[in-house]
């Protein structure tokens, strides 16, 4: 990436609600909120890479219009909002004098409210009653649980989801059609699949490739996302389903030489697993025992021989499934 090269994540992030990519019906309810004009308190919920911040700003940008820089305040998770940052620097917003258009707030935006600490967060719920009528606070958060229930009372809640694969490619494709770069088929399934449904990963994978080889493949992606290759993972079960350890064995050994650390590898296996042709109910003993593996590497025992392991259980679980019996030959 040269020095001036703005990151695409800024460069082509929606200004306007309608351009928001995914949740169809969450961004309807923000429409209608824009086209209304009365903004309540918002939590906006849901994985990182959404549009949960995008959407609640281009809200903030159609109701305020042209006072939008001053009728606005972000703070984001780097920033210290302990209970002095309420009390001083939220309080102080809230209690400023800005001209805005008739009957519009204030707006607070709050990202990654769910990490705020319980003081900071009774402090806040104080704020919003004493000065709900001049400004509006929206809560950007993963888990909307973490969220204390006062506040949660106050607000409406917005929950957003995932993007599918198609919503994700296809906005891919635009980007990387303004943006004129070359790509094959095979290297944008790769950014899809490495993304698992984050706009923000596809297009920061997407970049990065195209700035370190500057061409998307299937083979650049994986490099710069420094993820195990899906058809060596996609081999590994087929050993695994045919019951032979010593090649299952010898591709997890190589995998973990290359430096993939134990979740890299169960999270990519459990995906191909959970799409893999194969009988039901060993699929689900195999997606079972994958699961336990994915909690003891969280718990910290993240060894080759967690992962050898896990393997020789998934043979066990193949050859106890066929009766016994050798795998019949692959056509």
């Amino acid at each position: 990436m040269t020095e001036f090269e703005q990151p695409w994540l800024e460069k082509y992030r929606p200004s306007v609600v309608k351009d928001i990519v995914g949740n169809e019906d969450t961004v309807g309810r923000l429409e209608i909120l824009a086209q209304q004009g009365n903004m309540p308190n918002l939590i906006l919920s849901g994985p990182p890479g959404t549009g949960k911040t995008t959407s609640v700003l281009a809200l903030a940008r159609a109701l305020l219009g042209d006072s939008f820089k001053e009728g606005v305040l972000e703070l984001n998770a780097s920033d210290d909002r302990g209970i002095d940052v309420v009390r001083n620097r939220i309080k102080a917003f809230a209690q400023k004098k800005v001209t805005l258009p008739e009957g519009r707030h204030k707006v607070i935006v709050l990202d990654e409210a769910d990490s705020m600490t319980e003081g900071a967060q009774q402090a806040m719920r104080r704020t919003m009653e004493i000065y709900s009528s001049t400004t509006r606070f929206a809560l950007a958060c993963n888990q909307s649980e973490k969220i204390i229930e006062p506040i949660q009372s106050r607000c409406a809640v917005l929950r957003f989801s995932k993007l599918t694969d198609q919503q994700v490619l296809k906005r891919l494709q635009e980007v990387l059609d303004m943006e004129k770069v070359s790509s094959n088929e095979q290297g944008l399934e790769a950014l899809v699949f490495t993304a698992e449904g984050d706009m923000r990963q596809a297009l920061n994978n997407a970049q990065a490739t195209h700035s370190g080889f500057g061409f998307i493949s299937s083979e650049n992606v994986f490099k710069v996302c420094d993820q195990p290759h899906p058809l060596l993972i996609r081999k590994l079960l087929h050993e695994c389903i045919d019951s032979k350890f010593d090649g299952a064995h010898e591709i997890i050994e190589q995998m973990w030489t290359d430096g993939y650390c134990g979740l890299d590898i169960v999270g990519t296996l459990f995906r191909i697993t959970k799409f893999e042709d194969m009988a039901e109910p060993l699929k689900l003993d195999f997606i079972k025992e994958i699961g336990f593996t994915h909690m003891r590497v969280l718990d910290g025992l993240d060894t080759a021989l967690q992962m050898g392991g896990l393997v020789a259980k998934l043979c066990c679980l193949s050859h106890k499934f066929r009766g016994g019996k050798p795998p019949p030959p692959r056509t």
